[in-house]
């Protein structure tokens, strides 16, 4: 594949709003600036929707759902999203380098975001006619089943640092359910949902099915999830907009999935493998420079230990460089000046409290001085009460934190708000499975850690973590809802 950015890239994707396989500029005319994270200046536009935008896409995806969308059988939705996973794999340079200009991660995780995209379309339309509902034992002259039948209209807003996966992993079985969507995708990093909504209408998908409307969260974003004719709403971003959604849904009554971010350990015991531990401990907290809810932020290390395997992560830390997407280094720029500025002051603070910065990496030399970069760092050791233990961060930036035991492990590791995602380090398999049935976190991995992407198996939090299910097959139980028939045939 051809690891050069467009210099156009994005430029096409700036169409407006997607409404009925129709595009159509924003009600209000606005447009909103579309800024190259590893620039620093602005490369395309897209529409500013709003309220008029959202209403005329909900009801569009009502007619949709009670249409011809809504009358498929569930085999030929299959096809559709299978057929959409294709037309994403033969497009995948294009999307790649939407993606890599629009966020500013390494063109090698781009094609992997969109090889990602595409398997969740996939996965979805082979999954699409193959799950089921179930007969219920009941009283003499009875006959009781069940059916899982589809919300109707969901409402999602995606967030900016993933945006082509992101794309799939909640289309993808909201659409196999049989549902209609709205999408209101994030300012900062839309253009490959754009690009992708095309994609969709090439593939088939019936007017209405799909909808998009890009805009800012308090104008789309707040249309939509306060909106009365959306049946269920999907959300990924902060705890802070979580308690907003998860509000709006309430006045509506109805239910919703929230996956709110973390600040995940990483357990790892004296006895590791470290030659097979080691790339993944660097990786899972540089890979999109951070900007990862199931990053892992916290490096929880045995102090009998302690030297060995922090000096090795030390190591390769200062060895890692950010660059520009067609640099294609270990990480690329933050998403923008503001995300760049909170990193900063988290980095600033632990200076304060007099953390000592283990390791810290580089920014190669030619990448834009304008560009959104900042240089991955390791602390150490960490109080466990310290912010930079506890809150997200959202960067390349990685607390070490020193235990002692078992029980001292999962106080620290149990010991925020959060609970996404955990992994667990160790030769001795009767230690490591114990510690991880004690860990709270909705996924847990032993000696792994991601697992590339894991589509196929369930993800979602805990507490500030959020709730619900996404990936898998539990994604299509959250995207119905179970309907119970009643047969008296005595």
């Amino acid at each position: 594949m051809n690891a050069q950015v467009s210099s156009d890239a994005g430029i096409a994707a700036s169409k407006g709003v997607f409404i009925d396989n129709h595009w159509s500029p924003a009600a209000s005319g606005k447009e909103i600036d579309v800024v190259a994270p590893a620039e620093g200046r602005v490369f395309a536009r897209i529409a500013a929707g709003g309220p008029e935008d959202i209403d005329r896409a909900v009801k569009a995806a009502r007619r949709a759902y009670e249409g011809e969308w809504g009358k498929l059988a569930a085999f030929e939705r299959g096809r559709l999203l299978a057929r959409l996973g294709l037309l994403i794999l033969d497009n995948a340079d294009e999307l790649a380098a939407l993606e890599a200009r629009d966020c500013g991660k390494p063109m090698k995780q781009a094609w992997a975001d969109i090889a990602a995209c595409a398997r969740y379309f996939e996965f979805y339309g082979g999954a699409a006619d193959k799950w089921h509902g179930t007969t219920i034992p009941f009283l003499n002259g009875y006959f009781v089943a069940t059916e899982r039948e589809p919300h109707g209209v969901i409402g999602h807003v995606i967030p900016w640092n993933y945006p082509a996966q992101m794309y799939g992993r909640t289309l993808g079985p909201a659409l196999a359910a049989g549902n209609a969507v709205v999408m209101k995708p994030a300012e900062e990093a839309c253009l490959t949902p754009l690009r992708l909504t095309e994609l969709a209408a090439e593939a088939g998908f019936p007017a209405g099915a799909i909808n998009v409307v890009p805009g800012l969260g308090p104008e789309a974003g707040q249309a939509l999830i306060s909106h009365p004719g959306v049946d269920f709403l999907s959300f990924t971003g902060s705890p802070e907009i979580g308690v907003l959604v998860q509000t709006e849904a309430a006045k509506n009554h109805i239910a919703c999935t929230l996956e709110l971010g973390g600040k995940s350990p990483q357990i790892v015991f004296s006895d590791v493998d470290l030659d097979e531990a080691l790339p993944t401990l660097v990786n899972a907290i540089v890979q999109n420079a951070g900007q990862t809810c199931s990053a892992g932020s916290r490096l929880l290390v045995e102090r009998s230990g302690y030297d060995r395997i922090v000096g090795a992560v030390a190591e390769r830390f200062g060895k890692l460089q950010a660059g520009t997407p067609d640099m294609d280094l270990d990480l690329g720029p933050l998403i923008s000046l503001r995300q760049k500025g909170r990193v900063e002051s988290f980095c600033a603070k632990a200076a304060d409290d007099g953390i000592a910065v283990l390791a810290e990496g580089k920014i190669a030399e030619g990448a834009p001085e304008n560009g959104f970069f900042v240089a991955p760092r390791l602390f150490g050791p960490v109080p466990q009460a310290n912010s930079l233990a506890r809150e997200e961060v959202f960067g390349p930036i990685l607390s070490v934190i020193p235990f002692e035991d078992e029980a001292d492990a999962l106080t620290i590791a149990n010991g925020t708000d959060y609970g996404l995602i955990a992994g667990v380090w160790s030769s001795n398999a009767k230690r490591a499975t114990r510690v991880a049935r004690k860990v709270r976190a909705g996924q847990v991995y032993i000696n792994a850690y991601g697992a590339g992407g894991g589509v196929e198996l369930p993800f979602g939090g805990v507490r500030k973590s959020g709730h619900g299910r996404e990936k898998g097959f539990e994604a299509l139980h959250d995207f119905t809802t179970l309907k119970t028939l009643v047969f008296k045939h005595d």
